[in-house]
């Protein structure tokens, strides 16, 4: 038997004294690293094997399964995307895929409940077609638990990963995953006449945050051309204040509710509590934006939210991320989450609400 197969009925401990618990881990490509470094200073030790360079490695956990999802949940990564757990391992092969449908239809907790089935595959893998193909083989295997398979409010997940002669899988609660988008990647498809790609981070932090768009009326949007986040924020009825000397696009210049000012944001005067929502995706350093953002929220009322991108241009992202963040809370800003989103390249997004 080849030593990837692994009795899926019972958990191996070594040493026996010590419960360990494994994943397979998920960041942006290049931002792994910084994803290692999250887990060792929330868990310790980790033991680690690259699937994928720099984007997907096999993580293991001195720690209980329920013990992880506990601390995730309440210690929100930054560029740990996504996290599926471990629990069946077995060689890169048809017999070993059999295997594991007997395996998945043994869980009598998925019978007739709402179930997302997530499959990716590694470069190279054993599966030569697509993920897709297989996720309806395995569909069709699964026949028998009669649950509904969908990618929408899913109550549990069912994770295989189809590496080049290894095969993982697991079962999970959404929240355990820290997302339910296969590897935490959520995409949008490109509408005629969108303005441009950076309004794929707005709508991803709206499902990602759970930020309520539709409630805000005034909004300020800070470095705003060519105006993909302008657009956005149109879309969802809000009267849009855009900064940004150059010009915006133009499908935009006469659109009503929008006001547009070709000034640096350093050269413009607001009321206070002038907007309920002020958003930024300046491509400046860190410190400088931070620094013209703060300028500026005394414009935002109290209770207003504030969605600003911080571009990654350090060697010490993490260090650089806490300093942007304490200029952010000594300016009153309560940060509610801080994330690299799938659709975030060199940046993390930032949403703060002003108390």
């Amino acid at each position: 038997m080849n030593d990837l197969r692994q009795d899926t009925e019972e958990q191996n401990l070594a040493p026996e004294e010590d419960v360990y618990s494994r994943y397979i881990c998920t960041a942006n490509h290049g931002f792994a690293p910084y994803t290692q470094e999250e887990l060792r200073r929330l868990f310790g030790a980790v033991k680690s094997t690259l699937l994928l360079p720099g984007e997907i490695f096999l993580a293991t956990l001195q720690c209980e399964p329920e013990e992880v999802t506990r601390l995730l949940t309440q210690n929100l990564p930054i560029f740990l995307r996504h996290i599926q757990p471990v629990q069946f391992q077995d060689e890169g092969t048809m017999e070993a895929l059999q295997r594991l449908a007997v395996y998945l239809s043994r869980h009598a907790e998925l019978e007739g409940e709402k179930v997302s089935l997530n499959v990716r595959k590694g470069d190279p893998s054993f599966w030569q077609e697509s993920p897709g193909e297989l996720r309806e083989w395995l569909q069709e295997q699964l026949q028998s638990l009669g649950a509904e398979f969908t990618v929408q409010d899913p109550a549990w997940v069912i994770s295989v990963y189809a590496d080049g002669n290894a095969l993982y899988a697991g079962v999970s609660r959404p929240e355990a995953n820290l997302s339910s988008w296969n590897g935490g990647a959520i995409r949008f498809r490109k509408e005629d006449g969108q303005i441009s790609r950076a309004k794929f981070k707005l709508m991803e932090a709206e499902k990602e945050f759970d930020i309520p768009f539709y409630s805000f009326r005034n909004a300020l949007d800070i470095g705003a051309s060519p105006g993909g986040w302008t657009s956005f924020l149109l879309e969802r009825g809000m009267k849009v204040t855009a900064v940004d000397p150059a010009l915006m696009h133009e499908s935009l210049r006469n659109y009503p509710g929008l006001k547009i000012l070709r000034k640096n944001a350093g050269e413009v005067k607001f009321r206070d509590n002038e907007f309920d929502l002020l958003v930024c995706d300046m491509s400046w350093s860190p410190k400088l934006m931070a620094k013209l953002v703060t300028g500026l929220l005394h414009s935002l009322s109290p209770g207003g939210t504030a969605i600003v991108t911080v571009k990654l241009m350090h060697k010490k992202p993490l260090a650089m991320i806490k300093e942007i963040i304490a200029m952010f809370e000594g300016e009153r800003m309560q940060i509610q989450r801080a994330k690299q989103l799938f659709h975030n390249r060199d940046e993390i997004t930032l949403y703060m609400i002003k108390y």
